[in-house]
């Protein structure tokens, strides 16, 4: 098991990242997270890290500073990027120094795993120079039965994906695949790490058999769609040699993943002139960012009918795949954030239970089951708010009650109990309409006003030592705040009505 650490000061891609993380099945673990570079080194310096996903933007330290003070510290760190599109070719001048892979946002699923794949790779004992280079793309296991033809001429390559919803017959697999191409020589289908993928490696003289690229994609989408397998599928038949092809594979694949529509397959040459719009995905962010408003509002039946009326509008549009996983896993962001402080599992099996409806039979089905979930987190939302938020402040009024002779701050009450300091805030407020640290020196105040009358005999400074206000002027001030007089004039008023 690795340890990870992520260092990411925007709080939602922090949280998706740590969810995908933890629920991707990968030999990882987060270990700390970090909201600026400065806090990220001093987790570092407290915790063994093997992995650390780094914003290359961040308050009081930037990535790159980070990596590179962290690597005087564990010089066989392994560092990966998190940039946006104004910073990539920044961060791929970064990749030559001392940085092993980056993440362009917005991170997703199978960027994510991909690079997780390769760092995590780099860290294992080597498996031969082919496994290497296409590890992350091709499963592990399958360079064992390759034989050495595949190392002779060079290749070009299509990356088949599996439509969405695409049903649960006929599985991807490279000997299904092979028969419905008639399992013409000189072609490697070779299994993808993911269930959904598969990449054909093919010598070049399999393409000039056709009268163009277009021909020979549209021939393998329509055998395979004749078989039952909807797929969506891009190309490259610019011949490469073997070792070369997975870097190719790389730096365009992305660009299928962000336009594979949900109902309609498409084929892309990756050697011609783009075609396609580029991805922008404002719109769809602030539509989560009207859903997530009403999640945190805890209007459960605007939000369940606007988001049935949702997924009916997408069922005849050209919506892609990276839409609406991006809007769903905005979603369960949103309720994650107002679990997370319970500080148990729960939100990372929130994050595996969305992942799972992406691999539905069909799209009616998916909605179904979102609209479903949706309504039982909400409704376990509402009732851990209300149950656990007031369970929560009954044991920290009794804390706080036999500890008034004690200096208790909220970091106290995060390891005492568990949780996070501002769910501690929220429940605070929520259910006494104080901060904290307006309810706690209440209940001190109080405990003065009692040892006043119950003990004329001690002075105010004792009083004020032994309540741990540190300085009497101080506890004089906040006395006549919470009292209206001074805590001489209440005693001497005290003395007079006890006679």
């Amino acid at each position: 098991m690795y340890n990870v650490l992520i260092a990411e000061d925007s709080k939602p891609i922090q949280r998706n990242i740590k969810g995908l993380l933890e629920a991707s099945g990968l030999p990882v673990r987060v270990a700390a997270t970090a909201a600026n570079g400065e806090e990220a080194l001093a987790a570092f310096r407290s915790h063994s890290i093997d992995i650390m996903l780094t914003d290359i933007r961040m308050p009081k330290m930037d990535g790159l500073t980070l990596i590179e003070q962290a690597k005087i510290i564990h010089p066989k760190l392994k560092a990966v990027l998190i940039s946006g599109f104004n910073d990539f070719e920044y961060t791929r001048k970064a990749l030559n120094l001392q940085v092993n892979d980056y993440l362009l946002k917005p991170v997703t699923r199978a960027q994510l795993i991909e690079v997780m794949e390769r760092v995590i790779a780099q860290l294992q004992e080597a498996q031969g120079k082919a496994a290497s280079l296409y590890r992350g793309i091709v499963e592990m296991s399958y360079w064992t039965e390759v034989d050495s033809k595949f190392y002779e001429n060079p290749k070009v390559w299509i990356d088949i994906r599996k439509q969405p919803f695409a049903g649960s017959g006929e599985k991807l697999t490279p000997a299904f695949v092979a028969d419905c191409l008639g399992n013409p020589p000189a072609v490697w289908a070779m299994p993808s790490v993911s269930t959904d993928r598969l990449l054909l490696l093919a010598d070049e003289a399999w393409a000039k058999a056709f009268e163009s690229p277009a021909a020979l994609l549209e021939d393998v989408r329509l055998r395979l769609q004749e078989a039952g397998l909807r797929v969506s599928l891009g190309g490259s038949f610019e011949p490469l040699p073997w070792n070369l092809v997975p870097e190719k594979i790389r730096t365009v694949a992305q660009e299928l993943d962000d336009q594979i529509p949900i109902f309609k397959p498409i084929a892309m040459d990756f050697d011609q002139p783009w075609l396609y719009p580029r991805l922008s995905l404002e719109e769809i962010d602030k539509l989560g960012g009207v859903y997530g408003a009403l999640a945190e509002q805890h209007n459960i039946e605007r939000f369940m009918l606007m988001l049935s009326e949702q997924l009916s509008k997408w069922s005849w549009s050209g919506l892609r795949l990276v839409e609406l996983k991006r809007f769903v896993r905005q979603l369960a962001s949103t309720f994650a954030a107002q679990i997370d402080g319970e500080g148990g599992s729960e939100p990372a099996k929130l994050f595996g239970q969305v992942e799972r409806l992406f691999e539905l039979p069909d799209y009616e089905t998916f909605c179904t089951e979102l609209l479903e979930l949706t309504e039982q987190i909400f409704q376990s939302v509402l009732t851990l708010n209300k149950k656990s938020g007031i369970e929560l402040f009954e044991q920290i009024e009794r804390f706080l009650s036999t500890n008034l002779y004690a200096n208790i701050g909220i970091q106290d009450l995060v390891g005492k109990f568990h949780v996070s300091p501002s769910y501690i805030s929220r429940i605070m407020k929520r259910h006494s309409g104080q901060t904290f640290v307006h309810y706690y020196t209440d209940l001190k105040i109080n405990e003065a006003r009692r040892l006043m009358e119950a003990k004329p005999e001690m002075l105010i400074k004792e009083i004020s030592d032994a309540l741990c206000f540190g300085d009497q002027h101080y506890f004089s001030k906040v006395f006549k705040e919470h009292v209206g007089c001074s805590p001489l004039d209440y005693k001497n008023k005290a003395k007079e009505e006890n006679g």
